[in-house]
This record gives C-alpha cells, sequence and structure tokens, in this order.
C-alpha cells in the first residue's frame, strides 16, 4: 500500500469511527458504568475496528499521530473531560489503562 492509499485508509477509519463512537453516546454518559467498563467496551467496538490490520501498515508519525488524536479524543469523552476543561495525555492513558500508539 503506498503513503496516498495508506493515507485515504486511515482517514476513512477515523471517519467511521468517529461516525461509531457518538452512538454508543448513553454508554459514555452512563453512572451506572465504571470508566473500566467504558474503557473495554471502548476497546473492542472502536479502537479494534480502527486498528485491525494495523500491523501489515506502512506507518508514518503523520498516520500514527492522526489515529492517537483520535483515541485521545475518546479518552476524554469516556473520562466526561470536556473543552475547555483539560487533561495531560499522559494522564488519561493513565486513569484508562491505556497506551500510548507506538511507530
Amino acid at each position: 500500500m503506498n503513503k496516498e492509499d495508506m493515507d485515504a485508509e486511515v482517514k476513512a477509519r477515523i471517519v467511521k469511527e468517529r461516525v461509531a463512537f457518538p452512538q454508543l453516546k448513553n454508554l459514555w454518559k452512563s453512572k451506572q458504568l465504571s470508566t473500566n467498563i467504558k474503557v473495554r467496551i471502548f476497546n473492542t467496538n472502536v479502537k479494534a475496528v480502527l486498528l485491525h490490520g494495523t500491523e501489515t501498515w506502512r506507518t508514518t508519525t503523520t498516520t500514527i499521530k492522526k489515529v492517537q488524536v483520535f483515541i485521545n479524543s475518546c479518552l476524554c469523552k469516556i473520562l466526561n473531560i470536556h473543552w475547555p476543561d483539560t487533561i495531560s495525555n499522559s494522564l488519561s492513558w493513565e486513569r484508562t489503562n491505556q497506551h500510548q500508539a507506538k511507530d
């Protein structure tokens, strides 16, 4: 897969997951579910689809950054942190037991 195809694939997957993520809005806002359960649902229903097959991609720093920005945005919503409130990426990863996307 060349760079243009890769960029298009990443963009398409992020768009697809940007549509899917809000459909679970009631889950993300639920007070009955723990953050741990919400993150597990996110990992299996959003992140897994987004990252499926990525081990075969020729990743670039730009590609990884785009994916990480989307994941970070989702984690903030799961943690109920909305603009103008902020949280560092490392703290959101720690609170959700997630890891930064790597090359």
